[in-house]
């Protein structure tokens, strides 16, 4: 398609010159372009492109492979880096985000507990200073403090 545009020549041309619609103006294209989304490979996927990639022998048959896949070859260094470390049982399966520690959520579980025990005991020294300040006060006020059970000691 070719991009023209209509050229009058003389101000007589203009009065008989098409209208606006007629006159090819150029345009941006109004359409949107969608955002990428990150491709995911599963399991089979990338077992099949990896055998693809085994079978290829000539020249360039694995560079024709990357460009028909829509891949890059650090893809395929990656996956049999994985293939080879793991076996084709396990291998590729890949789950993004940070790893289960059981170790690390026991000690988390410790730390936990520790930080509620050194909080209950800051409040007890409160409760236990609190009391004290009541029974000085009931003393000095000269209440009774039968009435109250007594603490062992």
């Amino acid at each position: 398609m070719h991009n023209r545009k209509h050229q009058i020549s003389s101000p007589a041309d203009t009065q008989n010159a098409p209208g606006p619609s007629s006159i090819e103006v150029l345009r941006p294209d109004p359409e949107v372009v969608p955002i990428a989304k990150r491709r995911a490979f599963s399991k089979a996927e990338k077992l099949r492109i990896l055998a693809a990639a085994d079978a290829c022998v000539a020249l360039g048959d694995i560079g024709a492979l990357l460009r028909r896949e829509g891949i890059y070859s650090s893809h395929l260094a990656t996956w049999r880096k994985q293939r080879q470390l793991v076996g084709e049982t396990g291998a590729l399966e890949r789950k993004r985000g940070p790893k289960a520690d059981p170790a690390g959520a026991q000690t988390r579980r410790v730390q936990e507990l520790e930080n509620e025990v050194e909080r209950l005991r800051a409040k007890l020294v409160k409760a236990d200073l609190i009391i004290d300040v009541q029974k000085k006060l009931s003393i000095l006020l000269g209440l009774s403090t039968a009435d109250t059970p007594s603490e062992p000691k």
